[in-house]
């Protein structure tokens, strides 16, 4: 009997790891391709209907499921280790939940490009990246939220699923989903600043795009993830100084 419930535990196991990692390759190959042929981008030119607010949420939903599985997938495997009834379908429902906080980010995220884009505040409307001042203060802004007790407490969940199961643990369907909700609400706390800065970068630069879900990844799993991000925080404080003082030096005046 033990034997077999191993063996269960053990396909479930690797039926979520191959799920998750086909999800996460697929939305890579998607944000890939449109940061790779942007002329869709042109459907914007004649100004923000209902079609392209989706089309540019969907945008952002699919590259927050590129940047954000990997590293979720901590939580969500050992989620399917310990539920003990219906693993797969709970389990499912523990990532839904997860994905509909980056849903919700993703949301905002468009509702900031369109503000941007009406205020005349991107300076690259094809990229998706904002003009210079508004950079340079997103920058300081992740910079020293970085450093904020409330990112250190998203960070411990985030960073120890262990723990955050055993604290938040809900049984059944409703309880999967909402403990899904749970840590993703946790991580979006934890580096919706970070995914902002998209805006400064470009969303559109696959490599930036690519290098902050790196980021994310040595931040949330590696035993020097603290002092990563602390160190990143200081090189966003720096850069954002950096770009707001060439903007009001006396020889840009």
């Amino acid at each position: 009997m033990a034997s077999a419930l191993e063996s269960i535990v053990r396909r479930d196991r690797l039926i979520v790891a191959t799920a998750l990692a086909l999800i996460a390759a697929l939305a890579w190959i998607v944000t890939a391709r449109l940061a790779l042929d942007m002329r869709w981008m042109m459907l914007g030119d004649a100004g923000w209907d209902a079609g392209y607010f989706v089309a540019m949420f969907l945008m952002w939903f699919v590259m927050m499921i590129a940047m954000m599985v990997p590293s979720a997938a901590p939580a969500i495997l050992l989620f399917a280790a310990l539920e003990r009834g219906a693993r797969l379908r709970d389990t499912s429902l523990f990532a839904v939940g997860y994905l509909v906080c980056w849903a919700a980010f993703g949301l905002l995220a468009t509702l900031g490009q369109w503000a941007l884009n009406q205020a005349g505040q991107l300076a690259s409307p094809m990229m998706i990246r904002a003009a210079p001042a508004v950079g340079g203060l997103l920058l300081l802004g992740a910079g020293i939220y970085q450093l904020t007790p409330w990112k250190s407490a998203c960070l411990r969940h985030c960073r120890s699923p262990a723990a955050f199961l055993t604290a938040h643990w809900r049984p059944g369907r409703l309880g999967a989903f909402a403990m899904g909700l749970d840590h993703g609400a946790y991580c979006v706390g934890c580096w919706w600043a970070l995914m902002a800065l998209l805006f400064v970068v470009g969303a559109m630069n696959l490599v930036w795009v690519a290098a902050l879900a790196a980021f994310v990844l040595v931040e949330k799993l590696l035993p020097a993830g603290v002092f990563v991000g602390r160190a990143g925080a200081v090189a966003m404080i720096a850069a954002g100084a950096l770009l707001l003082w060439e903007m009001v030096s006396p020889v840009n005046l």
